[in-house]
């Protein structure tokens, strides 16, 4: 009978200590946070800051589209509580319901945040997401190779730069590319036009040397390619180190991206998310983000507090003036017509291998 009362007594304390540890918000579970990021889109000190100042450990990982994270997040969230989707994306996954709704008054630091970043069309009231980064999509190119400046998308398809250029292998990017080019909206959802434009690319395929999954930076800094379609950020992460390469925004127009920090429905530690968020708002951490990705900060406070470098926030490929930012579209959900671009671009993967 003692064994038993013994046994009982044992089984008891290790349950009560086995709950105590799990409800610990410091206990190693409930300190972790599982974030999903775009690659080269952040600062590391910025990982070590938040888990001293919380006591937390980040597991990070990263993908290279929207259409990656969507594909990854889709069937389930695997684990993630925190992920970075473009706006476009932002908007379909809220409607699928893959994100959890934001506490705001967890949020206290979106006060910093630029008016321009507040109820934005692909989220009404920011009830699921807060802008992280801004930029746009553009020309990287090798002034050496081009022998001068260049300011059209035009420039990707010379003759005389066949086999020498890269573009982004991403859908929605690419056609945006040849849609703007012919005089189209990058959101149309015209069978005509998006065929029109699977039928330029086509066209054009000797001059496409690669469709990189993000990494055109590279392959120009490696002198793979001459010209790239990227992302303001990635061109401008290389060129510190490469003096012979440049970005232009095209004078045609161009997309705008902005990219924001939602949790993913099934996070097991909204909370700890919830201050995520808000120390990425503060305006120094903001800033030591933008400094070093070289992407452009929705974080006013940041600006006003003269907390970016100088060289960038006068740089008007990175903070583009009114004439040209007014030639900036947001990449746009089409709904239905989605897939007409799908089988578009199946179609022009398989003309361009030929």
């Amino acid at each position: 009978m003692k064994k038993i009362i013994t046994f009982l007594l044992v089984f008891t304390i290790a349950l009560i200590l086995s709950i105590a540890c799990n409800n610990n918000p410091n206990s190693s579970e409930n300190n972790v946070l599982n974030i999903y990021n775009w690659s080269t889109y952040i600062d590391p000190e910025v990982i070590t800051e938040f888990e001293n100042k919380f006591n937390a450990k980040i597991q990070y990982d990263t993908y290279e589209s929207n259409e990656d994270l969507y594909a990854k997040i889709k069937p389930g969230n695997p684990g993630y509580d925190i992920a970075f989707p473009g706006d476009y994306m932002v908007k379909i996954m809220a409607s699928e319901g893959l994100l959890e709704k934001l506490n705001q008054e967890n949020i206290p630091n979106i006060k910093n945040l630029n008016k321009m970043f507040i109820n934005p069309p692909y989220d009404p009231g920011n009830k699921y997401s807060l802008a992280y980064q801004w930029g746009t999509m553009g020309i990287g190119y090798n002034i050496k190779a081009t022998g001068g400046k260049i300011n059209s998308w035009s420039t990707m398809f010379d003759e005389k730069f066949k086999g020498r250029i890269a573009l982004l292998d991403d859908m929605r990017s690419s056609f945006s590319i040849a849609l703007i080019s012919l005089g189209y909206s990058p959101n149309t959802t015209n069978p005509k036009k998006i065929t029109e434009a699977r039928d330029f690319l086509i066209k054009n395929k000797q001059a496409i040397a690669a469709f990189a999954p993000d990494t055109g930076q590279n392959l120009l800094d490696q002198g793979e390619v001459d010209l790239t379609c990227e992302w303001s950020g990635d061109i401008f992460q290389v060129m510190k180190e490469n003096p012979d390469l440049r970005y232009v925004i095209p004078k045609e127009g161009s997309i705008i991206l902005t990219d924001n920090m939602v949790i993913l429905k099934g996070s097991r530690n909204k909370e700890l998310a919830e201050k995520f968020i808000n120390f990425i708002l503060e305006p120094e951490i903001g800033a030591k983000i933008s400094n070093f990705i070289k992407y452009a900060t929705p974080n006013q406070a940041a600006k006003d507090q003269g907390l970016i470098e100088a060289v960038d926030l006068n740089n008007s490929a990175i903070y583009p003036p009114p004439e040209l930012f007014d030639k900036l579209k947001y990449i746009q959900d089409l709904g239905q017509a989605t897939i007409l671009y799908d089988e578009a671009w199946t179609e022009v993967k398989l003309g361009v291998s030929k």
